[in-house]
């Protein structure tokens, strides 16, 4: 839907109906530079309905009244700020005022030290010249509200954003006095005096200081909103990684239950995790604040990554498939530049090109509901408590290893907050939970609950070993669901480099079907694995204990010890068996299908994208879902699918991963893949009978068999987005 089209809307606050933003990150020497009409014309070629401008914090671009607000260098008594508001405004732009305001330069230091964090030796903490400010003192507490009183003041804008909102992290403790006095009287206990989890004062810290961060955003709004109305928010910024906001103590569950609409600051792609990440991001976000939520991304159009070019252009292809790829999971354009002069003229070629399109389809790019039968669950604080010092690899590499494994399936999942299992899990034919260590009683409670119902569950690792404070239980939280039972011993750690090669540890095997104590059943699970009775592993296995009372379970995958790599002659099995399980299943009375994975191959596929690490994860949903999945999609190549609702169509996205540069490095071009042969199932009381595609043009003949419609996709370059209505 065009903008034009969404006029009526108008009568919506700003956070409903601004859906494509710009932002020039103003440097200290714009004020000499900026080209005011140059900016207003971008403005128009790109589309945009909002505009975020730098106003103060760490550097003023206007007169502030506020003596130790530093002002750019060559600001002199200029109102940069005021003179960018006011031509936005008469371009009937949204406007937010950006802050970048947890560190201050030397001068206010000087003369108010105790408003600065400092370490357990009373020695502050800074970042490159400037002092990081305590967000539990006078200048967050009383400093900054007022300058964003005074900002609102002058110039009235929509709202207020910071992308440096939350102070340290969750590596560097602060023993200012406002720390020390306001630990003790709300948690009665002493500082911690490190960093150790072992120590009950310090995760009280950690618990503790989310709360704090949270404080800042809800003083934050009561300021602004007193200041400006009920409609002048005060939203910071945030990330879209998990690990990176639970070091930052921003709390994405209870940030979200705050505010109608989340600026996402996830600039660019981490070689890691791929251009999917950011899909992954828009549906874990909008499963928390809801569909109809708008969730605007700041991509850079500067060569952001490693390393960071901060004036130079972004490779277009790179900077595309991030946008794309938000696109497909209800993430609204946002573009980036830093600075208002540029040498490197060709970052300016990206964004009008993709906000048109954006401009064009909006009506089907809004306002829709997914269509998944997986949900993936996480929490946060499994992040902090169970992967403690290592997240990364103890938390997010499993969760990355089934997503990306249903990405490479082409199967639609969506993200499940562990908090709302027992509201949204009705609507998955199967639930994943992987390595989710920490989950409370009420979360084991709702995960039973919904397999009771009949749902399917494929559980991974440590699940519900831990209590939320991440001290290890007896045993698994739901062990009585998955008819296994911890030792709490492990072979193996995924990952890990051979000490010598006479005794590989990574050298090890899982073996399929039967063989075992108990008589192995592969089933759907073989699917691909016709013509092998192994399958490569070299990863972590928890040893687990089936239970002999559980007539229904089945030791599906064995595990095969290690043996050398090195010298050939010795490369053979010592030990061909064990009766260790790797993956077990059960298959309920109640129709409810169960899986249990010792073996942590959903870690080593986020590592390592082994096909048969994928391959096994995907059928292991598949067979817990009962095949419940209302899309197939056959065809060589690497598809995200995103699949929605919306009235009486449906809208799917085909995102082709299979880029040259996908995995390393700056993508340079984009690599067309197809055809593909598309089937959907539609939902009940659905009826389709044509198939648009809005990035090739043009309809294709749609197919009916048994329920479902089919069409081919002939060529998919970044992406493709069908409508079937």
């Amino acid at each position: 839907m065009a903008a034009s089209q969404r006029e009526p809307a108008r009568k919506d606050p700003w956070y409903r109906r601004t859906v494509r933003w710009g932002q020039t990150n103003l440097t200290e020497k714009d004020p000499v530079r900026y080209d005011a009409q140059w900016w207003r014309d971008y403005w128009r070629r790109t589309r945009v309905q909002g505009v975020i401008v730098n106003a103060g914090g760490i550097v003023a671009y206007y007169p502030s009244t506020h003596r130790l607000q530093h002002r750019a260098a060559f600001l002199g008594e200029k109102d940069l700020y005021g003179d960018v508001v006011r031509a936005a405004r008469e371009e009937g732009l949204t406007v937010l005022a950006r802050m970048d305001s947890n560190r201050a330069a030397e001068d206010f230091y000087l003369e108010h030290p105790d408003w600065f964090a400092v370490d357990a030796g009373s020695r502050p903490y800074r970042a490159g010249d400037l002092y990081v400010a305590c967000v539990n003192g006078p200048y967050y507490r009383s400093y900054l509200p007022s300058v964003l009183e005074e900002i609102i003041a002058r110039s009235a804008p929509d709202g207020i954003t910071d992308n440096s909102w939350s102070g340290l992290d969750r590596d560097h403790i602060c023993y200012c006095e406002s720390c020390r006095e306001a630990f003790g009287r709300d948690v009665n206990l002493a500082l911690p005096g490190s960093v150790d989890w072992a120590d009950h004062a310090y995760r009280r810290w950690v618990e503790w200081s989310y709360r704090q961060r949270l404080a800042v955003w809800d003083l934050n709004n009561e300021v602004t909103t007193r200041a400006g109305g009920p409609d002048c928010l005060w939203i910071g910024m945030n990330g879209g990684d998990l690990v990176s906001q639970s070091r930052r103590f921003r709390d994405h569950k209870a940030i979200c239950e705050r505010t109608p609409i989340l600026m996402l600051d996830s600039q660019y792609r981490h070689e890691q995790s791929g251009f999917q990440a950011n899909g992954d991001s828009g549906k874990v976000l909008h499963g928390l604040l809801g569909w109809d939520a708008l969730v605007p991304e700041s991509t850079a159009m500067y060569d952001a990554g490693t390393p960071t070019f901060r004036l130079g252009s972004k490779p277009e292809p790179e900077a595309r498939m991030w946008a794309v790829e938000g696109f497909a999971a209800g993430i609204q354009p946002w573009w980036h530049h830093i600075g208002s002069v540029h040498e490197d003229r060709r970052q300016y070629a990206t964004a009008p090109r993709l906000f048109g399109w954006h401009e064009r389809h909006e009506d089907v790019l809004l306002d829709r509901t997914p269509v998944a039968t997986v949900g993936v669950v996480w929490s946060q604080r499994s992040i902090d408590f169970h992967g403690r010092d290592d997240p990364e690899s103890r938390s997010l590499l499993p969760y990355r290893g089934f997503t990306d494994a249903m990405v490479r399936a082409r199967i639609p999942y969506l993200p499940v907050h562990a908090d709302h299992v027992a509201r949204d899990g009705a609507g998955f034919a199967v639930l994943v939970v992987p390595d989710v260590g920490v989950l409370t009683e009420a979360q084991c409670d709702a995960i039973r609950a919904y397999a009771e119902a009949g749902g399917g569950l494929v559980v991974s690792g440590e699940s519900g070993g831990y209590d939320e404070w991440g001290d290890r239980r007896a045993d698994l939280g739901l062990a009585d669901l998955l008819g296994v039972h911890q030792t709490w011993t492990h072979h193996g750690d995924s990952g890990v480099s051979p000490a010598n090669w006479e005794a590989y540890p990574a050298h090890t095997y899982l073996r399929l079907g039967p063989g075992t104590s108990q008589a192995g059943d592969l089933g759907d699970l073989g699917a691909g694995f016709e013509d092998t009775e192994v399958l490569p592993f070299g990863g972590r296995l928890e040893v687990v204990r089936v239970d002999p009372d559980v007539a229904d379970v089945n030791v599906a995958l064995t595990w095969v010890p290690p043996f050398p790599i090195y010298p050939p002659e010795k490369s053979w099995m010592a030990t061909p068996r064990t009766d260790l399980p790797a993956v077990v299943t059960r298959s309920r009375a109640n129709g409810s299908r169960v899986a249990y994975l010792a073996a942590d191959v959903d870690r080593c596929y986020a590592r390592h994208h082994h096909p048969d690490h994928g391959r096994l994860l995907a059928n292991i949903v598949r067979w817990a879902a009962r095949d419940d999945v209302p899309l197939a999609v056959e065809g060589a190549g690497v598809l995200d699918c995103h699949l929605y609702r919306k009235g009486a169509s449906l809208v799917l996205h085909l995102v082709n991963l299979d880029q040259g540069g996908a995995w390393r490095g700056r993508l340079q071009e984009l690599t067309p893949s197809g055809p593909f042969e598309v089937r959907v199932r539609p939902p009940e009381g659905v009826s389709l009978t044509q198939a648009e595609l809005l990035v090739a043009g043009g309809e294709v003949p749609l197919g009916h068999d048994g329920g479902w419609v089919s069409f081919r996709a002939e060529r998919v370059t970044d992406h493709e987005v069908v409508v079937l209505s």
